[in-house]
Formats: structure tokens, C-alpha cells, sequence
């Protein structure tokens, strides 16, 4: 953020600053012009020639010090700097601002003011000492919010105030910046994931080429490689053996489910079912991209992020970190829906061919339990942390047979491995929970770490 400060008024409307200037005339200033106006006055009634003085130098005094500070002609340009721009909920972002006096002359007093919003706490203040012509003054503070959210940071205020406080003008600058506070995320123990079809992470799946001979891209022979893969042609180009290469990587893919229906959850606030389940949407998606996967994050309403690359999944390149940044963005925003069930959701999930499945449900009703149910047939794994927003809403979990088992034996039935999520439990414990589930329901020759999430921590 940069810009300039002419002063309290540019040239041409000396007319409309001057009125202004008199706008910004101080509690001791207007006093002053009071007093001097009742004592000119008296002076004249009484014939005081003593008094007449004293009045019209209570009345002037002010007058000069607003035509003063209207005819200054600063130059100042700020700027504002945010470390970090993005924090997660609880953490503390620092902001810098600087200011340039860039004109020929040095500054008065200043007092500088920037604009937050309350949630991140009160709205700084500085007094600012001469700067000198060409100088700097630098300030720092902090903000830091138990909501998430984007905050606007601005506009950037300066006080100008004469040596007698007698009048104060404000100018604020026009640039703006953003804090993002994204949801909080905890780190989740590395097991071994079903839905792992690639090169990448734990497990090593692949498929082979379909799209014919002339894209197999050959590589050199190696000792023991069957002879019957020889590529002639290419051979007969490079002057060696050449080998067909007839098994391509492809990435493991994972899809972050949130259930944001407003339906779905009855509380609010920091502590509720609905932001432990962002919160919890946020850890796995954080999680899956750290473990190699490509990742996207898809809501109730049918909106998934991302929706610009080829396959609509954030990978673990370089662009992937940016779409990890779109994705924990839209997370710091997300707010319930209006809609009442999951099936734009289950369509773009339909229409698919997924890799692993992990839901965070709120409140299902029977006729959301089955629409839920039917997202397993895309998916090679599939788990589902499913809160009861009545336990939420009171604190407490219920002790036997909560209400909705029948829909968590549907989903289970359908292949989810299904984790009711307690009030105030930890996600890492609850991702454990999963993988023993699902070791226990799916044993294979594997051995224990086949599953998800399955296997050793």
C-alpha cells in the first residue's frame, strides 16, 4: 500500500479544504474562538479597549493556526506490510507500516492511525515525532483473531495537529490489504492409505498406457528387462536397445468432503461441531497433499476447490501450493449453506473416478444417510468423521445407542469406515480410531499396514 499526502487540501479546492480545516478545530480551539468572540464583544458594549485586544487575540489565534495547517504542504507516502498474510486461527500476524516524508520540507507532529476490525483487536495508534525531508519512521503492530475469516487492514490514517492543538486534520490513504485467518490444523499420523493408485506416497499402483504405441515414451534397456519389450524402431533412431515403457505413474487422489448444511449443525461459535469439522477438513486436506496426493477440497452445494486445473485436483508441484492456498482460503470463508441435502455433492462425485473419500458430516437424516451412502461406489476408500450436533450443542456424547446409529450402520453397510466424532476429541486420535477400524474390518495379506488409514503410526 503506497500513496501520497498532499497536505490537509490540494490547490484547487482551497474553498472546500479551508471549510474543512475549520471542521477540524479542536475542543481548546473552539474555546478559544468562543472566547474571543464573547470578549470582543463585551469590549464593545463596554468601551474596553484592554478587553477588545484580549478577545481578538483569543479569536485570531485559532484562525491562524487552521489557515497554517491548511496552507502545509506535506508530502508523505506510507506503506504497509503483513508478516505473515495468512495465519491460522490463534496466531498472531504482525503488521509494518512505514512512512516517507518525501518532500523538500520536514513534518510536524504526526499521529498515525490504522484501521482494524475489532475482532482483531483495538485499532492502533502512534505519535509520530518531526520527520525530517527524505526521512523514515517505521511502526509494527499486532493482530491476532479466534475467528477465521479475511479482515481488511485500512485506511491508513494521519492526524496533523498544530503546535497548540488548536485544530486536527485527517487524511487517509485508499489502499487496503487482507489478513487471511485460515481454519487451525493439526498434524495427523502418517498411515498407510487406501486409494493410493500411484507412484506416490506409501503405496506404488499403475497403470498401464491406453493411449497406443506412438505415446509409449521408450527408455534405454536395462539388465533384465524382457526382450520382447524391445521398441525396434526407436532402437534402430538411437543406435541402442530401447525398451517400451508401458506402465505410467498416475497421482493418488484424495477428495476432502465438508457437509456445511446448515441443518446439519445446531451450535455456533469457535468451539462448535461446524468449525471442529472445517478445522478438520483443513488438517486432512494439509495432511493428503503432505503425503503426495492430489487433493481437492468439495462441498455440500457442489462447489469444489480446485476447479481450474485439467483434473480438477491440486498435486504436489509448485501450482499445487498455490491451489493448497485457494483450497485453506475458501476453508477460512466457508460458511453453512442454505441447502438441506448432498446431492450436488454426490453428482460431481458420480461423475468421477475418485481415489479416497474423506467426509466430515454433520446431522444425517435417513434420506442423506443413503445419498451418502451411494458416494462409496466411486470411491477405493472411503471415511467418514460424522458429528451428532444435539451431543455438540450440549457437551456431552450420548452414552448408548446415540440417535442416527441405524444411518452410521447404513454407511458402514455401504463400505464407509464411520467415526462418530465426540464433543471436544482431537482429530489425530479420531484419524487412529479409522485406520483400526478399517484393519480390522479389511485384513489382508498385505498385513496391517493395508487399510485405511490402516497400519503402523
Amino acid at each position: 500500500m503506497a500513496a501520497g499526502i498532499p497536505g490537509p487540501v490540494e490547490n484547487g479546492d482551497d474553498k472546500g479544504g479551508l471549510r474543512a480545516a475549520l471542521g477540524g478545530l479542536t475542543t481548546r480551539g473552539r474555546s478559544f474562538l468562543a472566547a474571543g468572540v464573547a470578549a470582543t464583544a463585551c469590549a464593545y458594549v463596554l468601551g474596553q479597549g484592554d478587553l477588545l485586544r484580549v478577545g481578538l487575540l483569543l479569536a485570531v489565534l485559532p484562525l491562524i493556526c487552521v489557515t497554517v495547517l491548511h496552507r502545509t504542504r506535506y508530502q508523505v507516502s506510507g506503506s504497509r506490510r503483513l508478516s505473515p498474510s495468512r495465519v491460522p486461527v490463534g496466531s498472531e500476524a504482525r503488521v509494518h507500516l512505514r512512512m516517507d516524508n518525501v518532500s523538500r520540507l520536514p513534518t510536524g507532529l504526526l499521529m498515525l492511525q490504522d484501521s482494524v476490525p475489532y475482532v482483531l483487536g483495538p485499532r492502533p495508534r502512534f505519535v509520530l515525532d518531526r520527520i525530517e525531508a527524505g526521512g523514515v519512521r517505521e511502526v509494527s503492530y499486532r493482530v491476532r483473531s479466534d475467528l477465521r475469516g479475511r479482515y481488511p487492514l485500512g485506511p491508513l490514517q494521519l492526524r496533523l495537529s498544530d503546535p497548540f492543538g488548536m485544530c486536527e486534520l485527517t487524511r487517509s490513504f485508499s489502499d487496503y490489504d487482507t489478513l487471511v485467518v485460515i481454519p487451525r490444523t493439526v498434524p495427523l499420523p502418517p498411515l498407510r492409505l487406501t486409494g493410493e493408485a500411484s507412484g506416490y506416497g506409501d503405496g506404488r499402483q499403475r497403470s498401464l498406457a491406453l493411449a497406443g504405441e506412438d505415446d509409449i515414451i521408450p527408455r534405454g534397456y536395462r539388465h533384465g528387462d524382457d526382450l520382447r519389450r524391445v521398441h525396434w524402431r526407436s532402437t534402430a533412431r538411437h543406435g541402442e536397445l530401447m525398451v517400451r515403457r508401458e506402465e505410467q505413474p498416475q497421482r493418488a487422489r484424495c477428495t476432502v468432503l465438508l457437509d456445511t448444511r446448515r441443518i446439519a449443525y445446531q451450535d455456533a461459535g469457535p468451539d462448535s461441531a461446524f468449525e471442529w469439522a472445517v478445522s478438520g477438513a483443513a488438517s486432512a486436506l494439509v495432511h493428503m497433499l503432505e503425503r503426495g496426493f492430489a487433493v481437492r477440497l468439495l462441498t455440500d452445494d457442489g462447489n469444489a476447490v480446485p476447479d481450474g486445473s485439467a483434473d480438477g485436483f491440486a498435486g504436489s508441484t509448485q501450482e499445487s501450493a498455490d491451489s493448497a492456498g485457494l483450497m485453506m482460503d475458501s476453508l477460512a470463508v466457508v460458511d453453512h449453506s442454505d441447502g438441506g441435502g448432498l446431492s450436488r455433492a454426490h453428482d460431481v462425485l458420480r461423475g468421477t473416478n475418485e481415489g479416497l473419500l474423506v467426509a466430515f458430516f454433520g446431522d444425517l437424516d435417513e434420506e442423506q444417510a443413503a445419498v451418502a451412502a451411494r458416494m462409496r461406489q466411486r470411491s477405493r476408500g472411503a471415511v467418514a468423521f460424522v458429528l451428532d450436533s444435539d451431543d455438540w450443542a450440549h457437551g456431552r456424547a450420548t452414552a448408548s445407542h446415540p440417535p442416527g446409529a441405524d444411518r452410521l450402520r447404513l454407511l458402514r453397510e455401504a463400505g464407509w469406515t464411520v467415526v462418530p466424532v465426540p464433543p471436544g476429541t482431537g482429530l489425530p486420535r479420531l484419524w487412529l480410531q479409522a485406520g483400526l477400524q478399517r484393519s480390522d474390518a479389511h485384513p489382508t495379506a498385505a498385513g496391517p499396514t493395508a487399510g485405511f488409514p490402516g497400519g503402523r503410526a
